[in-house]
C-alpha cells in the first residue's frame, strides 16, 4: 500500500511537472520571435525559463527514479544471480541513496528557510523570488527520498513493480 501510495504521488507530480517543459519551450519561442523577428526582446523570458528549468529539474528526481532513468552499474551486477543483486541494491540504497537523500533534504531546508527568510530575489532584468525554486529542491528531496523508500521496499519484497 505505501509503494502504491509514493509511487503515485512521483507518477502525479512527474506528469504535472512535464507541464513546465511545454511552457518552457513556448516562452523560449516566444523570446526568440520577438528577439528575431520583431527586434524587441523581453526583460523576464530568461528569467522565467531559468526558474522554470530549475523546477523541472529538481522535480523529477523521484519520478526518474521510480522509472528506474538514473544511472546505475549494471557491469557490476549482471553477473550476480537475483538474490545477489537484490543485496547489492539494498546496500548501494543504504551506502550510497540514502545518506545522500538525507544530506541533500537537510542542506535544501536550511538552505530554502534562509532565502524565504532574507526574501532573496534574482539579479537579473526583473527581480524574481528566489526561495519557491528553492523550496521546490526541498520538496525534491523529501520526493526522492520517498520513492528510494519504495524501490527498497520493492527489493526487498522481491517484487519488480509494486503499484500494477
Amino acid at each position: 500500500m505505501i509503494v502504491r501510495v509514493i509511487d503515485g504521488l512521483n507518477e502525479a507530480v512527474g506528469r504535472i511537472v512535464c507541464v513546465l517543459a511545454v511552457i518552457f519551450a513556448a516562452i523560449i519561442i516566444y523570446d526568440v520571435a520577438l528577439r528575431y523577428v520583431f527586434s524587441e526582446p523581453t526583460r523576464w523570458a530568461f528569467d522565467v525559463s531559468k526558474q522554470l528549468f530549475g523546477f523541472y529539474f529538481v522535480l523529477l528526481g523521484g519520478y526518474a527514479l521510480r522509472h528506474g532513468a538514473h544511472v546505475r552499474v549494471d557491469i557490476l551486477t549482471e553477473k550476480l544471480g537475483r538474490g545477489g543483486q537484490r543485496i547489492a541494491g539494498l546496500l548501494g540504497y543504504i551506502i550510497f541513496f540514502f545518506p545522500f537523500a538525507w544530506v541533500f533534504l537537510t542542506r535544501s531546508w536550511e538552505f530554502a528557510a534562509r532565502s524565504w527568510a532574507q526574501g532573496e530575489v534574482t539579479y537579473g532584468a526583473i527581480q524574481m523570488p528566489v526561495y519557491p525554486l528553492k523550496m521546490a529542491m526541498c520538496l525534491a528531496a523529501a520526493l526522492l527520498l520517498l520513492q528510494g523508500i519504495a524501490e527498497v521496499l520493492k527489493i526487498i519484497f522481491d517484487q519488480q513493480e509494486m503499484s500494477e
